[in-house]
């Protein structure tokens, strides 16, 4: 009953938000003007940014590239010194250069993969300033790529007015980002941390408390006194959970009491995990909706011939059949992890222990909350933990993996719904092929050259994860793996997936703090967070300029039902081919193990 009742309260909280996103975005006057115009117009002043000047698809590219560039340098520079700067009440010293790389890069990668253990080896200034910031602006600059591929599928703000071949205005990149931030990200962050902060999460900037142990120590190597660390954790799970970020404060994640102390936090930060990747649908639906509108009005007072492609019917509809093929795909895998861990852990067998599969959980939350937290954080590319997925039985392991390997079903934000668009790009692809018609959305083809690229970020999954496991495996020095066998393999490829993916979640027990893991992580990180954004955006630049087709009798509905199956099918066969061996060679072997 908790997980259908979480479930269900974020389903229906996300359509509010996403229609109020909707008109944050539509570029229309709106009543957070009054609270946040003044701000931005402060803030974009201050960088020597005119937000008003529309980005061709090339100029929005690059100005993400960039700034992501920057931020990368600052952030991995305050880390190496982070010994040297203020907030460090407990004298925490300077990371590793390897290790200040690749926590630089997990955060600006939006993944939050941790190599350390936060309360242990950061500062109070790189958790809350450092990481903190990146956590807030990183899923804002995803969602501003988000925002620029729709704008490019339905031709671009200048649509209605200009000719094919064109250049096309996909809005602005620091325009969009910095809405993002303050009038979405930010908000729901103050909400939510205030909300954690009353079910007992630390929210200040104290040294670590010392406690006397009760009872003695039971050798001289154990210490009398625990040292307890703080600091202004609410406020960082709350953007770790909305961001679909990941990265927690303890080193356990919300396996931690003082990071995740009651059910209804428990509650509070699985609804935050899907709430703004779900809102990102129906206002997608709004801005398809708003776009066909305003498009065929403003071609009808130019006297061109109106908008074609796109109705706001279809806009709409297209969105409802989105979100279903989503809540399929996740109502399905969550199933399966539930019941997965409902049975018995196979390594108690013959110990007459009864019961699901308690390892690696907190008794607090059950199975039942741990399975469905495991399953909505590698849906969503978040990452974070209530229990740990080293544990899981192999069925629900399996589940987590195809999560992040799909990594479209509610996904990161903005990255999870153009992963999911590229996807519905493959599918109207194979469509066309199965009816011999050459493949379209809205009206613009999908040509040579946009397949290509398509082509690209197919491959490109299976040959960056599989290549560095099997690199790794090869070398048992660099592996560092607690597991033997199947699951030790399992182990290695799950981190390569998870950095891969931008999730950040992880089998623990890997010695993942070497030069060698950490170097390989930080080239997958790279290429599954930058290529899979801006690939998607040149395809969208591309077909925004292409002339529109007026629909016919052979144009596919993709508001459809029979379309929603086929999206369904291409996404689970794709994958299904892709990462079969490594399957067998993982949870399905482990699986038929256990049943002997």
């Amino acid at each position: 009953m908790d997980v259908i009742l979480i479930l269900l309260a974020a389903g229906l909280l996300s359509w509010p938000l996403g229609r109020y996103m909707t008109a944050v975005f539509a570029g229309a006057p709106h009543w957070s003007d009054k609270v946040f115009a003044g701000p931005e117009r402060l803030m974009l002043r201050l960088f020597g940014v005119d937000g008003r000047a529309g980005m061709n698809w090339r100029q929005y590219g690059l100005a993400f590239v960039a700034a992501n560039l920057l931020l990368g340098i600052i952030a991995y520079v305050l880390l190496l010194c982070q010994h040297l700067l203020p907030l460090n009440p407990d004298n925490v010293g300077p990371l590793s250069w390897d290790l200040a790389l690749h926590t630089a890069v997990s955060f600006l990668t939006n993944t939050n993969q941790q190599h350390y253990s936060g309360q242990l080896q950061l500062s109070f200034f790189s958790q809350s300033v450092v990481l903190v910031t990146l956590q807030f602006l990183t899923p804002a600059m995803g969602l501003a790529l988000a925002l620029a591929v729709l704008r490019g599928m339905t031709g671009g703000l200048n649509s209605a007015t200009a000719k094919a071949g064109e250049p096309r205005n996909l809005g602005n990149f620091y325009q969009d980002s910095l809405r993002a931030f303050t009038r979405v990200l930010l908000p729901l962050s103050v909400v939510l941390a205030l909300l954690l902060g009353s079910q007992g999460v630390p929210s200040n900037y104290q040294a670590a408390t010392e406690a006397v142990l009760l009872e003695a120590p039971q050798s001289a190597e154990q210490a009398q006194i625990q040292r307890i660390p703080q600091g202004p954790v609410a406020a960082m799970v709350a953007i770790k959970q909305l961001g679909t970020n990941g990265g927690g404060w303890y080193g356990p994640n919300s396996t931690n009491p003082l990071e995740n102390p009651t059910p209804l936090s428990n509650a509070l930060q699985t609804i935050a995990l899907v709430l703004v990747p779900m809102a990102m649908l129906w206002m997608m639906g709004g801005m398809l909706s708003r776009t066909a509108s305003v498009n065929a009005a403003a071609a009808s007072q130019a006297g061109l011939t109106p908008h074609t492609g796109l109705t706001p019917r279809a806009g709409q509809g297209f969105a409802r059949m989105s979100f279903a093929v989503m809540a399929v795909l996740s109502l399905c895998f969550v199933a399966a992890a539930v019941y997965s861990e409902m049975q018995p852990n196979a390594a108690f067998a013959g110990l007459g222990a009864s019961g699901g599969n308690l390892e690696g959980k907190e008794v607090r939350f059950g199975t039942d909350l741990s399975a469905l937290w495991s399953t909505l954080t590698t849906q969503t590319s978040n990452g974070s933990v209530n229990a740990m997925h080293d544990s899981l039985n192999p069925l629900a392991g399996l589940i987590s993996r195809a999560g992040m390997l799909i990594n479209a079903i509610w996904g990161g934000i903005g990255c999870g719904l153009i992963n999911f668009i590229v996807y519905i790009w493959l599918s109207v692809f194979i469509a066309g092929l199965m009816i011999g018609r050459t493949p379209e959305m809205f009206g613009r083809k999908l040509e040579k050259t946009e397949l290509s690229w398509l082509g690209l970020l197919l491959v490109l999954p299976s040959a960056v994860i599989l290549i560095l496991t099997a690199i790794t495996l090869s070398v048992p020095e660099w592996t560092a793996n607690s597991n033997p066998g199947l699951h030790g393999i399992s182990q290695v490829f799950y981190e390569y997936t998870s950095a891969f993916a931008n999730n950040g979640s992880g089998f623990e027990g890997l010695g993942d703090n070497t030069p060698w893991w950490n170097l390989s992580t930080v080239l997958a990180l790279l290429l599954g967070r930058y290529l899979p954004l801006l690939i998607p955006l040149i395809i969208a630049g591309r077909l925004a300029q292409k002339p529109v087709t007026p629909p016919g009798a052979a144009s596919l509905p993709l508001q459809s039902l029979t379309f929603g199956v086929t999206v369904v099918v291409v996404i689970l066969l794709l994958n299904f081919l892709s990462f079969l061996p490594s399957m067998v060679l993982g949870p399905i072997g482990e699986a038929l193990v256990d049943l002997r």
